[in-house]
């Protein structure tokens, strides 16, 4: 029987990493794509003993998560695409020089603006949420605003998770704002019983909508001009009865500015 020479990696094929608190998961030969990089460095060694590991055990690298993915595309077929309005190839650049990948941080230098005073662009950080809704930014204007929608959730599973399944009704609707804008976008839908004479200009939380469906929701702040700019999820889970299902209840917030 024939047997292979070649030294078995102490790396498994597909790896885990923990940059900046950002997961990725990866192939080991994407890793260690351009020779002499850091990344080939560290993931071509005898041994992983070395390496810095999260509590999940993920390598972990403390540089800049959300710009680590451009640094994974470019191992991946070393071409750069950055969007549009990517403001940030010199925060990008640094990452390059510091995981020893000069070719793209040369193609970066080439993308700088030469009227600039260090042949860059003037930064401006990104919103983690732009690669979804957009980036969320300060709203100007006398009827410029935040409104959050919000609701709790709740479902349970069985053992056959597509089969067993039971969804509940959302329970409430709860709307967080400026009063005056609150009431511009629901008028009569909006139930005030909770937080009732607030002067306009104040703020609540106490706010609910008369009815149960997000949609409708979303369909009155869409006609007053506002648009989605962040969401948030949170999610907890109780054995049921009987004990092979799961209840699960969760909570949902939407930010829309104008």
């Amino acid at each position: 029987m024939a047997h292979s020479d070649a030294p078995r990696s102490p790396f498994p094929e597909v790896v885990e990493l923990n940059v900046g608190g950002q997961v990725y998961v990866t192939r080991l030969e994407t890793l260690t794509a351009v020779a002499d990089s850091l990344l080939w460095a560290k993931f071509t060694t005898d041994s992983s003993e070395g390496l810095q590991r999260d509590n999940n055990g993920r390598f972990f690298f403390d540089r800049d998560g959300f710009l680590f993915r451009f640094i994974l595309d470019y191992l991946r077929d070393s071409q750069l695409c950055l969007p549009e309005s990517f403001k940030e190839k010199k925060r990008l650049r640094r990452e390059a020089d510091y995981f020893r990948l000069p070719e793209l941080s040369e193609r970066l230098a080439g993308l700088g603006d030469p009227d600039s005073e260090d042949g860059g662009e003037p930064e401006e950080r990104e919103s983690p949420v732009s690669s979804t809704v957009g980036v969320a930014r300060a709203p100007s204007g006398p009827d410029a605003g935040f409104i959050t929608v919000g609701y709790r959730g709740s479902y349970t599973i069985g053992r056959d998770i597509q089969a067993d399944a039971k969804f509940r009704r959302v329970a409430r609707i709860t709307v967080c704002s400026k009063i005056s804008l609150a009431k511009e976008v629901f008028g009569d839908t909006l139930n005030e019983s909770r937080d009732p004479d607030r002067p306009p200009d104040k703020y609540t939380s106490r706010y609910y909508l008369k009815y149960n469906f997000l949609e409708q929701a979303f369909d009155r702040l869409a006609g007053a001009g506002f648009h989605m700019v962040a969401c948030n999820s949170t999610g907890t889970c109780s054995i049921n009865d009987p004990p092979e299902d799961k209840l699960w209840t969760s909570y949902t917030e939407y930010v829309f500015c104008r």
